[in-house]
C-alpha cells in the first residue's frame, strides 16, 4: 500500500495529465461523431434550402405571368359582342405592358373562324397581321380555341392558358366567355424571353435569396436557365428545378460555389474540430502548468523537509562535537598542554563549522526575501582566498584532508568584490569538496588569471556527479538523488548561495564532474576597471 502511495505520488504529473486526457479525448471522439451526423443533416438541409429556393422562384414566375396576364387581357365580352374594341386599344394605352414582345385579339363574333388583330403600340391601334412566323404562332395558339367557338360549345370558366411549343413565341391567353358561357374573343400577348432573362428573373432571384439563402452574399449565388434537356453539371450547378409555367422547355440552375451542398457542412466541421482541438490543447497546456506547478510545488516542500532533516544532523553533529570536547576538558580528563591545545583547535573548528552553517542558513534568508546586501570593494583575491584556506585547515586537519593551494605565477588583476562573500563560497565549496571527497583525502584550490578575470577552482577526486544531475545542482534544496552522492547529509544550500554571490558579482560558476573521478568547481570574477577604485557600493 505504501509502495502504491509513493508510486503515485512520483508519477502525479502523469496520472493527472492522464485523468484530464483520457475524458477529453473521450469528449472529441463524441463531438467528431455528432459533427459527423451534423454534416451529412446539413448537407440534406442545404440541398432543401436549394430546393426550396428555385421552388419560390418557379412559382414567383407563375404569380408574376398570371397577374400580369390578368391586368393586360381582362376585358369585358361586351368589347367583343358591341364591337368596342377599340376600348381594349385604349387601356394598352393608359397601361403599357412591360415584358410583352406583341399583344393581340381574336374576335370570333364577327367571323366565323375568328378575326386576328394584333397591337401597334406605336400608331395605337389594332391591324390584321400579315403572314409571318409571329402570325402563325398566335394562329396555332389559338387553334383549339377556335374549334370550340366554330362548333359552339360551351367553355366553362375558362383560365389563363399558355402556349410554349414553339420557344421563340411563347403566347399567354385569356378566352373571354359571354353570359352563356360561349366563347366570344380571346386577349393574348407574346412575352419576350429577353427581357424575362434579363430583367424579370434576376428580380425575383435576389427577392427570393434572403428568405432561404441568408448567409450567402449576392455576388456568390447566381440563377441561369438552361435547356430542360441539357446534361447536369454537378461541378458548376448546385441545384436544378424545371420550370413549370409558360418556360417548361426550360430549367432553372443555382450556380453557387460557396453553396455547393456539403461544402459549408465540410468546411464547418473542420472549423469545429479545429476549434475544438485549439481548445483541447489550451486546456491540456493549462492543464499540464497546473500538475507541473503542484508537482513542483510537492517536490519543493519534500526537498524542505529533507533540509529540516539534514540541517538537523548538520546542527547536531558539530554541537556534538563540541559539547564532547568540553565535557573532557571540563572534567580534567587531561593534563597535557598539547592536548588541550588539540581540544581547543577542534572546539574552534566545530564551532566555525557551526557558525559558517548559520550562516548560509541567514544568508539564504535574506537571499529568498530579496534583504541580502553585498558591499563591493576593490581588492586582491589572492589574499581574500589565501585567508579562507587558512581558516579551514583546522577543519581540514581534523578530517585528515590535504589541501594543494596552486598560487598565480603572475599578478592577479584586482576585483570589485564583497569579500566576506567570496570568503564564505570557497568555504562553502571547500565543504562541498570535503563531504564528497570519499576515500580520496586530497583536494586542490588554483587561483590564476582568464582572460579579462580571475578564475578561482576547487577540485577533488571523490565520487563525482552523474552529468544529468550537473544542471541541477546550484538550485536551492537540491540533492543528487542517485548513487553515492545521496548519502552524504548537506543543507542543500551551500551550492545555491555559491551561485547567488557569483551571479551578484557578475561572474560565472561552472562544474566539471565524472561518477567516480571527482569534481572541479570554478568561480569567474571579472576584473575591476582600472580607473575605479575605493567603496563601489552594495548590491542586493
Amino acid at each position: 500500500m505504501v509502495d502504491l502511495r509513493e508510486l503515485i505520488q512520483r508519477h502525479a504529473l502523469v496520472a493527472g495529465f492522464l485523468a484530464v486526457l483520457v475524458p477529453l479525448l473521450v469528449l472529441l471522439g463524441f463531438q467528431s461523431t455528432w459533427l459527423h451526423k451534423l454534416e451529412r443533416a446539413s448537407t440534406v438541409a442545404e440541398k432543401a434550402a436549394l430546393g426550396s429556393f428555385l421552388e419560390a422562384i418557379d412559382t414567383e414566375i407563375q404569380r408574376h405571368y398570371t397577374a400580369l396576364a390578368e391586368r393586360a387581357l381582362s376585358f369585358p365580352p361586351a368589347i367583343f359582342v358591341n364591337g368596342s374594341l377599340d376600348k381594349a386599344v385604349h387601356h394598352w394605352k393608359k397601361k403599357p405592358v412591360e415584358g410583352v414582345r406583341r399583344l393581340f385579339l381574336v374576335d370570333f363574333t364577327r367571323e366565323r373562324f375568328g378575326n386576328y388583330l394584333v397591337f401597334d403600340p406605336e400608331r395605337g391601334s389594332l391591324f390584321t397581321p400579315p403572314a409571318s412566323d409571329e402570325t402563325l404562332a398566335i394562329i396555332v395558339a389559338t387553334t383549339p380555341w377556335q374549334v370550340l367557338s366554330y362548333r359552339g360549345v360551351p367553355v366553362e370558366s375558362p383560365a389563363i392558358a399558355v402556349d410554349d411549343r414553339n420557344p421563340p413565341y411563347r403566347v399567354i391567353l385569356n378566352p373571354i366567355t359571354d353570359d352563356a358561357s360561349m366563347l366570344v374573343g380571346i386577349a393574348g400577348m407574346i412575352v419576350d424571353e429577353k427581357f424575362f432573362r434579363d430583367e424579370i428573373l434576376p428580380a425575383i432571384a435576389r427577392k427570393a435569396r434572403p428568405a432561404f439563402l441568408p448567409d450567402t452574399e449576392e455576388a456568390g449565388v447566381s440563377v441561369t436557365l438552361r435547356e430542360a434537356r441539357s446534361a447536369a453539371d454537378p461541378e458548376e450547378r448546385a441545384a436544378t428545378r424545371p420550370l413549370s409555367f409558360l418556360f417548361s422547355d426550360l430549367k432553372l440552375c443555382v450556380n453557387a460555389p460557396d453553396f455547393a451542398p456539403g461544402r459549408w457542412a465540410k468546411a464547418s466541421f473542420a472549423f469545429n474540430m479545429s476549434l475544438s482541438a485549439v481548445l483541447a490543447a489550451f486546456l491540456l497546456g493549462g492543464v499540464l502548468l497546473a500538475l507541473r506547478t503542484a508537482n513542483r510545488a510537492m517536490k519543493l516542500s519534500e526537498m524542505k523537509s529533507e533540509f529540516v532533516s539534514n540541517i538537523s544532523h548538520e546542527l547536531r553533529t558539530p554541537l556534538a562535537s563540541i559539547r564532547m570536547f568540553a565535557e573532557l576538558l571540563r572534567l580534567g580528563k587531561t593534563s597535557s598542554t598539547e592536548k588541550v591545545r588539540e581540544y581547543g583547535d577542534y572546539i574552534d573548528a566545530e564551532s566555525r563549522r557551526l557558525s559558517q552553517l548559520i550562516d548560509n542558513i541567514l544568508d539564504f534568508s535574506r537571499i529568498e526575501s530579496g534583504r541580502k546586501v553585498y558591499r563591493f570593494v576593490r581588492g586582491d583575491l589572492l589574499e581574500v582566498v589565501q585567508g579562507a584556506v587558512l581558516g579551514f585547515e583546522v577543519r581540514l586537519r581534523h578530517d585528515g584532508f590535504a589541501v594543494r593551494f596552486q598560487t598565480p605565477g603572475e599578478a592577479l588583476p584586482d576585483v570589485e568584490m564583497d569579500k566576506d562573500a567570496v570568503s564564505q563560497a570557497l568555504h562553502n565549496l571547500l565543504d562541498n569538496a570535503v563531504k564528497y571527497s570519499g576515500a580520496s583525502k586530497e583536494i586542490a584550490v588554483r587561483l590564476a588569471p582568464d582572460g579579462d578575470g580571475v578564475r578561482l577552482s576547487v577540485e577533488d577526486h571523490g565520487i563525482g556527479i552523474p552529468r544529468p544531475e550537473q544542471d541541477k545542482i546550484f538550485d536551492r534544496f537540491h540533492r543528487v538523488g542517485t548513487g553515492l552522492v545521496h548519502d552524504v547529509k548537506g543543507s542543500g544550500l551551500g551550492l545555491s548561495i555559491v551561485h547567488h554571490i557569483v551571479k551578484a558579482h557578475r561572474g560565472r560558476v561552472a562544474v566539471e564532474s565524472e561518477p567516480g573521478k571527482g569534481s572541479a568547481f570554478s568561480i569567474w570574477l571579472p576584473a575591476a576597471p582600472p580607473d575605479r577604485g575605493g567603496a563601489a557600493g552594495g548590491i542586493a
